[in-house]
């Protein structure tokens, strides 16, 4: 299917971008309280299980949004951006769906190159195989570092994304948030603006 103008996104694109959302913001959370030091041995085991398990899900996910965000759709920019204001919202839009699918990579890395080889165990369904790479304790400490740089980095971004977000929906009054929310939310904006509450 060719990527077709759009003036807002399909439902498709709109449920993965909340979903891959909740769960970086998740894994965030879950990945900062699972590596303190004080925390009981075996809920740490649990809880790495987990972050792994909705780690892997992030991911299909993240490779769907991406696979549809090349192929299925390509939103019209918002009206009144200058093009400065376009590359840059451009680049940000493209770079977070990259690190969507790089972060959790990152992580699959420190688990396969572990030389302690503790298998992913996807919410107590499947296992997850490693990747076939070389295992050793300072390749696991080189990708435990990158992806946590990566992963904090990524939520600068989307504290920097959601201000935009806000920054467009409430000073300047475009619809470049609302577009993200759904046709029947754009739709009762439009009224509201029209005919007044």
């Amino acid at each position: 299917m060719l990527r077709r103008p759009a003036d807002g996104y399909d439902p498709i694109a709109i449920v993965l971008h909340w979903l891959i959302a909740t769960l970086i913001l998740g894994l965030l959370v879950l990945g900062f309280v699972m590596t303190r030091q004080s925390i009981d041995p075996a809920l740490q085991f649990a809880l790495f299980q987990w972050h792994k398990s909705f780690g892997m899900l992030a991911l299909l996910l993240a490779v769907v949004r991406l696979l549809h965000s090349l192929t299925v759709v390509r939103v019209k920019p918002v009206e009144g951006l200058t093009a400065l204001e376009h590359r840059a919202a451009h680049a940000m839009h493209h770079l977070l769906l990259v690190l969507a699918v790089v972060v959790p990579v990152a992580g699959w890395m420190i688990a396969s190159v572990s030389p302690l080889e503790i298998p992913t165990f996807a919410f107590n369904l499947v296992v997850i195989p490693h990747l076939p790479v070389p295992k050793s304790d300072a390749a696991e400490a080189l990708w435990t570092t990158v992806h946590a740089v990566l992963a904090y980095s990524t939520l600068a971004l989307v504290f920097l994304h959601s201000g935009a977000a806000l920054y467009h929906h409430y000073v300047r009054h475009d619809d470049a948030l609302t577009r993200m929310l759904g046709n029947r939310h754009r739709a009762v904006k439009t009224s509201i603006e029209e005919h007044g509450p």
